[in-house]
């Protein structure tokens, strides 16, 4: 299913529809405020296996980042940390930015994995947001590469459909998406080190 919402003012009635889909175990592409996502509820199992298959890789060897609508879900899933970090995670969400923290022991269980680090994102994206404050806990976020070898991601939400439609239950058309991913983190360490440089300005938060 195509389902169509507007990015600035997404319909309520559309964002449950979303919403039903995941907690009964569906997966979903969605727009962030950089690249396409594909992801699902984090608390059922045989989607994220699904999203895993999807993308040709093991659920307990997958870096999927975990996206929260603000910083209150943090402390389910993270070990305690300096307040420094936290006044940079501040700084940059809603944002383009992906934080790794060290993982708490849930992360392990939700990823049947040996995990001892999770990405943390809160995209500056109303339809991604709401979905996750709707459903009352983080979805998925592995980002929707393209087959293209020049272009990396696929910025045409009718074209992901066209290629996804198989595969998921939703591909949602937030408009065009970005070409650019997050800004990465790693926040595990003495120092926090950028690890990746995306659509995230160091300068901004750091």
């Amino acid at each position: 299913m195509l389902l169509k919402i507007h990015p600035e003012n997404p319909s309520e009635r559309l964002i449950k529809i979303v919403v039903d889909c995941l907690r009964n175990g569906g997966v979903v592409i969605y727009p962030t405020d950089t690249v396409y996502s594909i992801g699902c509820d984090i608390y059922q199992p045989k989607a994220v296996q699904k999203v895993a298959q999807i993308k040709n890789i093991k659920p307990e060897k997958a870096n999927f980042s975990l996206i929260c609508d603000d910083l209150s879900h943090l402390s389910d899933f993270t070990k305690p940390f300096p307040t420094t970090i936290y006044k940079t995670m501040k700084k940059g969400m809603p944002g383009p930015y992906t934080f790794i923290l060290r993982a708490n022991s849930n992360v392990p269980k939700l990823f049947q994995s040996s995990k001892k680090t999770v990405g943390i994102r809160v995209p500056e994206n109303k339809i991604a947001r709401l979905i996750v404050k709707e459903l009352g806990n983080p979805i998925i976020s592995s980002s929707v590469y393209d087959n293209d070898k020049i272009v990396e991601y696929t910025t045409d939400p009718e074209l992901i459909h066209e290629n996804y439609q198989h595969l998921v239950d939703i591909v949602i058309n937030g408009g065009y998406g970005g070409n650019q991913a997050s800004t990465v983190i790693d926040c595990t360490g003495y120092e926090m080190e950028v690890v990746r440089e995306g659509k995230g300005v160091i300068d901004d938060i750091m």
